[in-house]
């Protein structure tokens, strides 16, 4: 199995370098050279997450160096449950995806991607540096995962002043091998900074270089995983395919559940649900590709107006109209998040973060008839109380935090401020850690 860029189909390769280097020479971002054929057919729908993932994820580790590790990766990365919790009967439920060590779905494929690289790590002369930009639960979960990994060093950057502080409290707790930059700009500028730096020759002088973010096929594989055992299950308990409502900012998590769809998952309708960064449902309404600045919103991590991996949706299918007969978009604002976690803490009583509430937005705003196609599975992307300072206003109650959240913010925090130009990037990484 072989890995070629997006913008090329020179050079493939494979699995384990796919995954070191995390964008490819040309700057784009690997996808599979031919899409492998997986027998459903041997897969369980009651089947446990990890050995599932390492059946599923077997054939795009054939013949490398990580082929025969794959059982013990994918134990390591899901090593807690997705449970699928029922609202409204069979009709919708939610896919809780944050009960990870940082409360965030992220926390999957940064552990599988930790695990990956540890062992390729192993006995390598010169030191891996991940640099990760966020704009919010990314550089939590890598921080976590690859937290005092020997060999690797992290750097993380994110937008200053455009996460919740409990989120900034997650980024910049670690210490250790882990570098936390706040930096002066956008999440676009952080992610602009990390591009630029993959082609910087001074850099890679010094470093082995690469990503953690969703540009690192090792991050988005293993998340298609509990696409398919949700999708398994359903059809199973339902006999019909299952559709999903995903928040969608960098489009890694999207684009996960349409390469789960397009290996034979029983995935009916993808619903992207975005916040008020309105670059792809704009793009999908009128096929005119519209980059441009992100807009500051509730839902920050997903406040993202140039996704990469729209890069990887548009190889896979090329054009407005033939991606907008796999997905769909909706747009909400921040009114109509606050609106949704209120109308449906006093209808289900359960409580959503912002992203979540852009998922049950969008569903609320389907017609009748598509909603009676169901079963629906709203994906809840993050845990409440990442965002308590702007929900528990809402709900006007205290929430729970989990221990592991409870564990992080005991911790000092440190970061470093910085321009949002490489010159001042390379002088971080240099630098000693705040």
């Amino acid at each position: 199995m072989q890995f070629i860029s997006t913008r090329s189909e020179w050079q493939p390769v494979r699995f384990s370098a796919a995954l070191g280097r995390g964008l490819a020479p040309d700057g784009g971002l690997y996808i599979p050279q031919q899409w492998p054929a997986i027998r459903l057919s041997g897969l369980s729908a009651g089947e446990a997450l990890a050995p599932l993932a390492a059946k599923f994820l077997a054939p795009f580790a054939a013949g490398d160096a990580l082929e025969a590790a794959l059982p013990g990766i994918a134990a390591e990365a899901f090593n807690f449950p997705a449970p699928l919790v029922a609202l409204e009967g069979d009709r919708l439920g939610v896919l809780e995806l944050f009960h990870g060590p940082t409360a965030a779905f992220k926390d999957f494929g940064a552990r599988f991607l930790a695990a990956a690289l540890a062992r390729l790590r192993q006995g390598a002369a010169r030191t891996l540096q991940i640099l990760v930009a966020t704009s919010g639960d990314t550089g939590g979960a890598v921080a976590a995962a690859f937290h005092r990994r020997q060999g690797i060093e992290v750097a993380v950057l994110f937008p200053l002043g455009q996460v919740s502080p409990t989120q900034q409290q997650q980024l910049s707790c670690w210490g250790g091998n882990v570098r936390t930059l706040g930096v002066r700009g956008s999440f676009d500028e952080c992610q602009r900074l990390v591009k630029q730096a993959f082609v910087d020759e001074s850099l890679r002088e010094r470093w082995e270089l690469s990503s953690a973010n969703s540009i690192n096929l090792g991050r988005l594989l293993p998340q298609a995983v509990y696409y398919l055992a949700t999708s398994l299950a359903l059809q199973e308990k339902c006999g019909r395919p299952t559709s999903f409502v995903i928040p969608s900012g960098n489009l890694g998590n999207a684009t996960a559940c349409v390469w789960a769809q397009r290996l034979g998952a029983p995935i009916a309708q993808i619903v992207l649900a975005h916040n008020a960064n309105r670059t792809v449902p704009d793009y999908l309404a009128d096929g005119m590709l519209r980059l441009r600045p992100s807009i500051a919103t509730l839902a920050s991590a997903m406040d993202v107006g140039n996704p990469s991996n729209l890069e990887r949706l548009s190889a896979l299918y090329p054009g407005a109209a033939r991606l907008g007969s796999v997905v769909s978009a909706v747009s909400v604002d921040d009114e109509a998040i606050r609106a949704r976690i209120r109308a449906d803490h006093t209808r289900y009583g359960t409580v959503w973060c912002p992203h979540t509430a852009t998922a049950a937005e969008a569903w609320a705003r389907l017609s009748p008839k598509q909603r009676a196609t169901g079963p629906w599975v709203l994906v809840a992307t993050a845990h409440p109380a990442k965002f308590r300072e702007i929900v528990e206003p809402l709900v006007s109650q205290t929430l729970p935090v989990p221990e592991s959240l409870e564990r992080l913010f005991r911790l000092p925090a440190r970061f470093l401020e910085i321009d949002p130009t490489l010159a001042a990037l390379r002088t971080a990484l240099a630098g000693p850690a705040p």
